[in-house]
């Protein structure tokens, strides 16, 4: 059974707090963006083929 959203939850749930991990990754793209760095990583990264599939950019 789903959780029926409540008046109150649709309020709070626009005034949620930042975690310090989405401050720390909002700060990081700002310095350095990350299409930035996918395009100085992808010619080097590992390209799929026999063994383990490589984590997406």
């Amino acid at each position: 059974m789903s959780h029926q959203l409540t008046f109150a939850d649709s309020e709070f749930s626009s005034k949620r707090r930042q975690t310090r991990k989405e401050i720390f990754l909002s700060r990081m793209e700002q310095i350095l963006p990350w299409q930035n760095m996918v395009e100085v990583i992808e010619p080097f990264y590992p390209k799929a083929g026999n063994g383990r599939r490589p984590y997406p950019l």
